[in-house]
């Protein structure tokens, strides 16, 4: 099981949690939600739980817990930029379908 991240989003990441002045990391998962069953969720993160698992990718910790993994494996976090808006994107190889707005999926 692995989670990745590009060099976008490590940057991105590392100048947050810089800025911020501590933290572990950022923490990954799934919640129910949207219109089609589940939402990503992605905070910063202080404390890691016996359970979650880490994932250090481009020199960033990547917190999970081990219910969300299950949803997340194989996924890779990007940083993009399109025109005026810019935000994280997940390349989720496990989404069946997405719904219209982009902001749930289901598997």
């Amino acid at each position: 099981m692995a989670i990745t991240m590009t060099p976008a989003a490590s940057q991105h990441v590392t100048k947050y949690l810089e800025s911020r002045g501590h933290g572990y990391g950022i923490r990954l998962g799934v919640r129910t939600s949207g219109c089609s069953g589940m939402a990503y969720v992605l905070e910063f993160v202080d404390d890691v739980a016996d359970e979650d698992e880490v994932f250090d990718t481009e020199g960033v910790r990547i917190v999970i817990d081990p219910k969300s993994l299950l949803y997340l494996d194989g996924t890779e976090l990007d940083f993009v930029k399109e025109g005026l808006n810019e935000g994280f994107k997940f390349n989720n190889p496990n989404v069946k379908n997405e719904c219209g707005c982009g902001e749930s999926f289901n598997i």
